[in-house]
């Protein structure tokens, strides 16, 4: 298969993007309905904000967190435990060759979200914010 001359790989192709997509549905319909065997996992509420596969789609990173960012320790610990049947019930609502390998991370997205608007709400950027376009900021 010739190579696309025009991709640089400067991020993730359209395919990672849309096969991440649709594991991260599947992965979550499956955390939502309690398919799993685990009462533990069953009894939280974990949100999948994102998944992220490897060039090759053999590895998907699922970015998770629990709801209200409680059992942060204990979701990832609970999630390594159960990911084998996980995979298993994730793969039956794929529709890709191979099933590929579930790695789980904690979701930072929200931390990340916090902490600009932290900063944003701080004075000097928002006298700068406000500053006309002609006029510069004094530092």
């Amino acid at each position: 298969m010739a190579k696309n001359k025009s991709y640089e790989g400067n991020g993730p192709t359209q395919r990672q993007l849309r096969v991440g997509e649709t594991i991260r549905r599947a992965l979550s319909e499956v955390l939502a309905r309690g398919d799993v065997h685990d009462p533990d996992l069953n009894a939280m509420s974990i949100t999948v904000g994102e998944v992220r596969t490897s060039n090759d789609l053999k590895v998907a990173t699922a970015y998770v967190l629990p709801l209200g960012g409680i059992g942060q320790d204990d979701v990832l610990k609970i999630l390594a435990r159960n990911k084998h049947e996980i995979r298993k019930l994730v793969a039956k609502k794929l529709t890709l060759k191979f099933s590929p390998e579930l790695r789980f991370q904690l979701d930072r997205t929200f931390d990340q979200m916090d902490e600009t608007r932290r900063m944003l709400a701080q004075d000097a950027v928002r006298r700068d914010a406000d500053a006309p376009d002609d006029e510069t900021p004094e530092t």
